[in-house]
């Protein structure tokens, strides 16, 4: 989700590795308008059988416009990794405050990435693809996700809510709940009708009380 030099912060105008910077407004929001037909063909379509020209064509620009801000399919693809896992990054930011536990912390921001993905399906097929197309960002993609959390529960433990011996492999496990629960209640579709809050509270009583009977 330190992060990814290609996770750059679209939102301030910054420009993602891979792309060429515009040196505009209206460039950035060209650029803007690449990345989210992109989300929609490769989400569609896969990588494979998604082309340059049909990315252009829902973005409204002309094809040979495309060379002005990425080298290749490759790089759009790329860049569109980054920028997914950047806005991941922000979507649970948002929803944190300083004054939350260390529980409450964790809860909140997993309710705002199945927000976020319940409004962005596509990324889990992207993100998945990019397992073949390009894994190191692939990798970076989960890596950074799960130093954030290794993070949020180093600072309950300082803070004394957590134990004291959490890390990388909790983060991961952590991670591993968060990303297949937004697969099953999310992409897959609920059947139970459980909200994201209330599928980030039963998550939350997990980690708070583990599975033995007390």
């Amino acid at each position: 989700m330190g992060n990814s030099p290609a996770a750059a912060a679209m939102a301030e105008g910054a420009t993602p590795t891979d792309a060429k910077a515009p040196r505009t407004e209206r460039g950035r929001r060209t650029l803007r308008k690449l990345l989210d037909a992109a989300a929609e063909e490769f989400g569609e379509k896969g990588f494979h059988e998604a082309s340059v020209s049909s990315i252009t064509r829902r973005a409204g620009m002309a094809l040979g416009s495309f060379y002005t801000y990425f080298d290749s399919k490759d790089a759009l693809f790329r860049a569109l990794v980054a920028d997914m896992s950047e806005k991941v990054r922000t979507s649970a930011r948002s929803a944190l405050s300083a004054e939350m536990s260390a529980l409450e912390i964790e809860r909140a921001a997993l309710a705002a990435f199945l927000r976020f993905a319940a409004e962005h399906k596509e990324i889990y097929r992207i993100i998945d693809e990019a397992e073949f197309v390009d894994p190191a960002s692939y990798r970076d993609h989960y890596e950074t996700i799960a130093a954030r959390i290794a993070d949020r529960l180093g600072a309950g433990a300082a803070a004394g809510e957590l134990r004291d011996d959490l890390g990388e492999l909790e983060a991961w496990a952590v991670m591993g709940m968060n990303v297949f629960v937004g697969l099953r209640y999310v992409v897959w579709g609920d059947k139970q009708g459980l909200s994201a809050d209330a599928v980030a509270a039963g998550v939350n009583r997990l980690l708070a009380e583990g599975v033995l009977r007390r």
